[in-house]
């Protein structure tokens, strides 16, 4: 009675780090400073927190917030996108709510190639391995290159950090195809994760070669997807290039004050016009099924007797760290986890609020904010595989705005200065 009694008055330092969108080690800091003071999990002895104190401090956040914000921009020409790794379309959906063309999408997985034909028969889509493919028929014709490629590591013993030294690595035909296509800007995205792969060493690759290639990479920044209409903890880091030769400075959108949760995603609201609808869904095996019953909205296995605690958790029980993925319940009143690929893996469970189910392909879709007449074909399986994959729609829109405004400034001062030149040879 003691622990659930601390579970339900107390947030792990994993959710507080969550809610107040500071790292863990900031806050073992302020613990250690004593600036604000953790108390002790009676039986792992992990940092907890009052939930009354925690959200004091977030009311004094949200009294500091400034206006919301409007990153809206209008294209003044019609600017074109090649995308690679493409995926389900999240991306180029929002950059084509944003007024950006899409010139042309390259992907592998067949799966989601049908997926983008269904929805934009009009959409090139190059199907197939991007290693094999070549993009010099777009010299000098697109203005954005875009890709979510996969972070892979690089061999760094003995190298240059040059693009011949990526070869073998997806970032390396990125970078072939913004060499070969010249963009005025690239804008690359990939997991949090990557600042630390390879204790930075594979992003520094990147960046030098971005340089090599002839780009100047803007201060790289992670966005955090609630911040931008999503109403999901999702995390990307954004790498910007911009061409050496243009003296324009891209700057990222600003963060929205409003955060969406699991109601705003699911149900009528300002996101949708409508209740999500009806769809296929993964489900639990019973015995999953009969644990997860346990467990309440915005709760997870710490919300469990002590017993079911050891036997559904394993070794995992005697780790450190809070491991809130796992039999985790979203509540109404908060952003979802960040999806994954499979919505009922054990470590990051995403269980519904008030059915012990997974969500449905539809839920996730809402979740990712896709429009719910965007198709996803093949199996299931395959659609929550395109889904938990795909950036945001909403994110995407964003991103969009940020470079319609890049490229709006770019071609207002192209105008000017020729404009210039020809009064200059008229007089």
């Amino acid at each position: 009675m003691l622990f659930k009694m601390v579970m339900k008055d107390y947030y792990s330092l994993s959710e507080v780090s969550e809610k107040l969108g500071k790292s863990k080690e900031t806050l073992r800091r302020w613990d250690r400073e004593g600036k604000f003071i953790a108390l002790r999990e009676p039986i792992s002895d992990y940092r907890i927190y009052k939930k009354e104190q925690v959200n004091e401090l977030i009311n004094l956040f949200s009294n500091q917030s400034e206006d919301e914000v409007d990153n809206t921009e209008t294209p003044l020409n019609e600017y074109k996108v090649l995308e690679l790794f493409a995926g389900a379309g999240g991306l180029a959906i929002g950059l084509e709510k944003s007024g950006i063309k899409c010139e042309a999408l390259n992907e592998i997985d067949k799966w989601a190639c049908q997926t983008l034909r269904e929805n934009r028969p009009n959409w090139n889509v190059l199907e197939g391995d991007i290693r094999e493919l070549s993009f010099k028929k777009y010299t000098n014709k697109v203005d954005i290159v875009t890709g979510g490629f996969p972070c892979q590591a690089f061999s760094y013993a003995g190298k240059k950090l040059g693009l011949e030294d990526a070869r073998g690595t997806l970032f390396y035909e990125f970078a072939r195809a913004v060499k070969e296509v010249k963009p005025l800007i690239c804008i690359g995205e990939n997991v949090k994760g990557l600042l630390s792969h390879e204790k930075g060493k594979t992003l520094e690759g990147m960046l030098s070669i971005l340089d090599e290639i002839g780009y100047n990479v803007v201060p790289v920044k992670v966005l955090k997807a609630i911040n931008y209409k999503v109403p999901q903890k999702r995390e990307r880091i954004i790498l910007v290039g911009v061409r050496k030769d243009i003296d324009v400075k891209y700057e990222y959108p600003l963060p929205h004050i409003k955060i969406y949760n699991l109601s705003d995603a699911l149900k009528k609201g300002e996101l949708f016009n409508c209740n999500v609808p009806k769809s296929e869904g993964s489900k639990y095996p019973q015995h999953k099924k009969e644990i997860l019953d346990l467990v309440p909205p915005k709760g997870y296995w710490r919300n469990l007797p002590l017993d079911i605690q050891k036997d559904y958790m394993g070794k995992s029980f005697y780790l450190g760290g809070g491991k809130t993925g796992m039999a985790r319940r979203i509540g109404w009143d908060e952003p979802s986890l960040t999806l994954t690929c499979s919505p009922a893996q054990k470590q990051t469970e995403r269980c519904h609020p008030d059915e012990t189910r997974p969500f449905t392909v539809r839920e996730y879709a809402r979740i990712q904010t896709f429009p719910d007449e965007w198709k996803f074909m093949g199996s299931v399986s395959q659609q929550y595989k395109q889904i938990g994959n795909a950036v945001p729609c909403n994110l995407g829109q964003e991103i969009g705005y940020s470079i319609v405004k890049f490229l709006n400034k770019y071609y207002s001062n192209l105008n000017r200065s020729e404009a210039s030149i020809s009064l200059a040879k008229a007089i």
